[in-house]
């Protein structure tokens, strides 16, 4: 009788965690994943079922042990369809838990000194300096950097031990061989989280002074730009008869008409474009908003997208990868992938960093050709200082040519 009622239960859980399989493969194939995605997925899914039958203990909720076992013991697939078997057991607990069909949660990620100090100073960037989360991604992980070379060098991540020297050290032993860029940086990076350190008191001393300052010279050359022909070879690169192609080709016209930026491209939501008034709000830099008239063009473009190839989905982010998972696209290195790929295929040169910018200086190079002002440019690209638009006045050739001096010849001034 014991031997009847412990079949029965085995068997009652397993059917109940059996019975999500197919509502999880569903949710998938809405996501967008190809057919053989979803058979490799399904089969995982099914074998690890009826192996968790087998087991001495089957009682015991299914958790990232259990997987990790099957896995090795009896999943025998080609690697490629082992990662996918892999992931999806892996989302399948995932599942289980949002249903409540399992109660055991996913194993921690340790709570140490490092992350501690990062989400609190991720904090203090976010709420207190008001930064985007993309410029977090530069300003955090020196945390964890820190405080692992104060480990290993010092045998303690103790913040309070920092001064100049140790400071001073972990720069320098980080900048050899890397650029002037990545160092300056690094120096900007390091003051902020001393200041946050000396406001928070975990350290007397406010010892930003002690990080020495990188040169960087102002204004160095000429913006790089476009031709209008190079634009349109660009513009016309994407294939539109498929789903990408018109996701690009509405990606490059924000970038080419409005002149904006990889990080506002990635932060447009569908109640940002105001299709009756035919505006678009611009979620900008410094949680700045802006408002710009949506040209005709950009607006159809768009608008196909959206009514062909976007679908419904709960995101609320206007452009999404074309690839299972339908997920909206991150970071401002997705927006670059986008335009680099379309330089190549129109055959122009395109350039190893901020290739999206282009269009912004494109965009400012044509507007002072055809008589606008500094100011002008600097409303239309929504800077916030009048010095990030003097740059623009070195392309303004004409105006150049009008207060040029003669170069002195042979008997002339001296």
């Amino acid at each position: 009788m014991k031997n009847k009622k412990h079949c029965t239960l085995h068997h009652s859980v397993c059917d109940v965690i059996e019975s999500h399989i197919e509502p999880f493969i569903a949710g998938l194939r809405t996501a967008g994943y190809s057919t053989s995605s979803l058979s490799t997925k399904h089969a995982a899914l099914q074998k690890f079922a009826s192996w968790r039958r087998r087991l001495t203990n089957p009682n015991s909720e299914p958790d990232e042990s259990q997987v990790s076992e099957f896995m090795t013991s009896c999943c025998q697939l080609a690697k490629p369809h082992r990662c996918l078997a892999s992931k999806a057991l892996l989302s399948f607990l995932e599942h289980l838990r949002r249903h409540n069909v399992i109660t055991m949660h996913a194993p921690k990620v340790p709570d140490t000194i490092s992350s501690r100090l990062e989400r609190s100073y991720a904090d203090f960037l976010r709420n207190e300096k008001g930064l985007a989360e993309l410029s977090l991604r530069v300003y955090v992980p020196l945390v964890a950097n820190l405080l692992e070379y104060l480990s290993k060098k010092h045998g303690t991540t103790a913040v309070c031990r920092l001064d100049a020297t140790i400071l001073r050290r972990f720069l320098f032993e980080r900048a050899r061989e890397r650029s002037s860029e990545y160092v300056r940086l690094l120096a900007i990076s390091l003051r902020s989280f001393l200041r946050f350190l000396h406001v928070r008191g975990k350290i007397r001393k406010d010892l930003t002074a002690a990080i020495p300052t990188v040169r960087k010279w102002s204004r160095p050359g000429v913006p790089k730009k476009l031709t209008p022909a190079e634009v349109d070879r660009v513009l016309n690169a994407p294939d539109r008869k498929t789903a990408t192609g018109r996701r690009d080709y509405a990606i490059l016209l924000l970038l080419a008409k409005l002149g904006l930026r990889s990080g506002e491209v990635i932060s447009l939501e569908l109640s940002d474009v105001r299709w009756r008034t035919g505006e678009i709000l611009i979620r900008g830099k410094g949680a700045r908003l802006d408002v710009l008239p949506l040209p005709r063009e950009v607006g159809a473009a768009m608008a196909r997208y959206l009514h062909r190839d976007r679908g419904v989905r709960t995101a609320q982010r206007v452009f999404l990868r074309t690839n299972a998972p339908r997920v909206p696209l991150t970071g401002p290195a997705s927006i670059g992938h986008i335009v680099r790929s379309s330089m190549v295929r129109a055959g122009v040169d395109r350039p190893t960093q901020i290739a999206a910018h282009l269009f912004r200086h494109t965009l400012a190079s044509r507007m002072l050709q055809q008589g606008a002002s500094l100011r002008d440019i600097s409303e239309v690209l929504r800077h916030r200082a009048q010095g990030s638009t003097e740059i623009y006045a070195k392309i303004d050739m004409g105006s150049l040519e009008e207060v040029i001096r003669p170069w002195p010849t042979r008997g002339g001034a001296r």
